[in-house]
């Protein structure tokens, strides 16, 4: 099981990134994906998940609106878009597999993931 997350960069405030998250070793209607980050000097934290039906959807209050996941289950990657970008969103992101709930639900608890992927950096300027 390996997950690849990319597409991190520098950007202004205001702006948008696409992070990807390729998956190998599993499909993804087997696992509920969750997206992380954790910024310096900081716990990991939630952003949003996707049910491993695709059907469930969580987004922290934080970036709630501006970001959206989706998933594509030919290329098995799932996205992470990001629109209205602030500096308090600079983190390394990462994303991660669990199978911990239900097929049509997810939590954004970094403890119920079980594989995680490396991660990607977001950097954003005022």
């Amino acid at each position: 099981v390996q997950l690849q997350a990319s597409g991190g960069g520098l950007v202004q405030a205001g702006g948008s990134l696409r992070l990807s998250c390729a998956v190998s070793g599993f499909t993804l209607t087997n696992y509920a994906i969750g997206w992380f980050r954790q910024a310096p000097g900081k716990e990991r934290e939630g952003v949003s998940c996707i049910s491993s039906r695709g059907d469930g959807k969580v987004y922290v209050d934080s970036v709630k609106g501006r970001f959206a996941m989706s998933r594509d289950k030919a290329k098995n990657t799932v996205y992470l878009q990001m629109n209205g970008l602030k500096p308090e969103d600079t983190a390394l992101y990462y994303c991660a597999a669990g199978s911990t709930w239900s097929v049509h639900s997810c939590r954004v608890t970094v403890t119920d993931y079980q594989y995680w992927g490396q991660g990607t950096l977001v950097t954003v300027s005022s």
